[in-house]
């Protein structure tokens, strides 16, 4: 259901509040009236409005509609206003356009020349909210032809794009870190109804818990220290479009209680005021965390986790798409050789096996980070293998095969054992970036029977 826009009309006289009311209403407005500066500042201070309509001069107070756009100015600058007036003047205009106010209307006026004037200022509104959103969202826009893939999971997930992308329902993208998460919620973005509208990203963990909830619903002057003026949050900068949430898993139980208000009525409060403010904004949400299980230990709330879970999407990890790794090492080389401008490099034979061997724990991310410094280092124009970081370039890979047979000549078993131990430790250590806890927990041991492992066939655990 759309959201009616809010307007207040501030006139002394009675009977164009009633008509300005009347019309306003009429054309899908919601209207609040006022009949003095003190009344209308109130209002404000009270309400949301996205325009104001003042008249100039109020009883004796010839100056009454200046002192609104000065409010306004100091208090609330996003706020258009309209200045009605039957005395006219050059200064006049002048300085009320200083003040802020987008149009002047001469009294007696048509109804139809306030709707159109009306109109024009909330789209100019429309507008700037827009061109916000697009100042944030400096990363690519994430077209679904962006996500390289060719392997049957990513189709799968390419497939989920294009049959979700046109519901109106929230959707949670799960996948370990450097997946790109971000990249599926773009691509969904685009291809839907709302792709001419804003797409705001959010990293819930890379914000302080105290200052999430006015980055996300807004705050009004003087909630808190450092609030000197208004402030729309990006639910309102989003409205229209979509909101997406990275990391929801590390958002505090405080603000998942506001979360699930806002999901259920499509309205936010700003921090510090009394009134709601009415939104239309698609959730997408993120995280590489299990939030079923985060849901059924308390760590966080049950009933926003089904919310946020309508339609869940997994993003899977690069080891599991490794038909995919050759595509994206060819992409990310030329991208980075441009970038440096370079001309293209080639990737040696070499080079490219252990790339497609090691098993990638940082996902897309790490390998789009190996291959730069890479490309940004390599001295010639192929890429060796002694050009690859010594993590990647020793890596050492699982045995691909086991015994099936028994040899006529028979085997050493327990030597046979040995080495599968040890090459099974050594990736354990590498895949958990050499954290002792993380290997043991890969290989289904305790820690103390990994390090006993170590000690027993003399492997350096650095």
């Amino acid at each position: 259901m759309p959201v009616q826009p809010s307007i207040l009309v501030v006139d002394d006289e009675a009977s164009m509040r009633e008509l300005l009311d009347i019309v306003l209403g009429n054309s899908g407005y919601d209207v609040t009236v006022a009949a003095n500066v003190g009344e209308a500042i109130e209002r404000l201070i009270d309400g949301h409005f996205d325009a104001v309509i003042t008249d100039l001069r109020m009883g004796t107070d010839h100056q009454a509609g200046m002192k609104i756009l000065d409010w306004l100015h100091e208090n609330s600058p996003p706020t258009p206003a309209i200045m009605i007036t039957a005395y006219a003047s050059v200064e006049t205009a002048i300085r009320a356009t200083r003040l802020g106010a987008v149009d002047y209307i001469m009294k007696p006026f048509k109804n139809d020349e306030m709707r159109i004037v009306v109109e024009r200022v909330l789209d100019k509104r429309r507008l700037m909210r827009e061109n916000v959103a697009l100042r944030k969202d400096q990363a690519a826009r994430g077209k679904i032809d962006n996500i390289i893939g060719k392997s049957a999971a990513m189709q799968n997930v390419l497939d989920m794009i294009r049959r979700v992308a046109t519901l109106p329902s929230t959707i949670a993208i799960h996948g370990e870190s450097g997946t790109g998460k971000e990249l599926v919620a773009r691509a969904i973005h685009q291809v839907s109804d709302r792709a001419e509208k804003p797409f705001i990203a959010v990293n819930c963990g890379g914000i302080p818990e105290n200052l999430l909830e006015s980055e996300l619903f807004g705050h009004k002057k003087g909630a808190f220290t450092g609030a000197v003026e208004d402030k729309e949050g990006l639910f309102v900068v989003a409205d229209g479009g979509t909101l997406f949430l990275d990391e929801i898993g590390e958002m505090s139980m405080a603000l998942q209680v506001k979360m699930l208000r806002v999901l259920d009525n499509n309205r936010v409060m700003p921090v510090g005021d009394v009134a709601e403010v009415s939104v239309d904004v698609r959730i997408i949400s993120a995280t590489n965390r299990n939030l079923e299980q985060m849901a059924n230990e308390g760590d966080f709330r049950s009933d926003l986790y089904y919310r946020l879970n309508v339609i869940p999407i997994t993003v899977p990890p690069l080891r599991d798409r490794s038909d995919d790794i050759p595509l994206l090492i060819y992409h990310f080389v030329k991208a980075h050789a441009k970038n440096m401008g370079r001309t293209p490099l080639e990737v040696a034979p070499e080079a490219m096996e252990a790339l497609t061997n090691y098993v990638w724990p940082g996902n897309v991310r790490e390998l789009q980070n190996a291959l730069e410094r890479t490309v940004a280092l390599c001295p010639g124009e192929r890429l060796e293998l002694i050009d690859l970081p010594p993590n990647i370039s020793n890596f050492v890979a699982a045995p691909r095969a086991s015994l099936s047979e028994l040899p006529d000549g028979g085997v050493d078993l327990e030597a046979l054992v040995a080495e599968i131990e040890k090459d099974l430790i050594k990736q354990a250590l590498q895949q958990a970036r050499y954290s002792q806890k993380r290997a043991a927990q890969l290989l289904g041991l305790t820690p103390r029977s990994l390090r006993y492992r170590l000690q027993k066939y003399e492997l350096d655990a650095e």
